[in-house]
């Protein structure tokens, strides 16, 4: 009975915390990483212009 409530835990912990933790965590990366970009890309191209 204790290993059935065990299991039943473990499983809820992995899919209601863990997944959505790694899955908001990568959402969050990627928008870090397309505003880095694009911060890149503006000072490339207005580096460009200047000269």
């Amino acid at each position: 009975m204790l290993t059935v409530v065990g299991v039943i835990l473990a499983l809820w912990l992995i899919f209601g915390i863990v997944i959505p933790a790694v899955f908001a965590t990568l959402k969050f990366l990627l928008v870090f990483a397309l505003i880095a970009l694009a911060v890149v890309a503006v000072i490339t191209v207005v580096g460009k212009m200047s000269r």
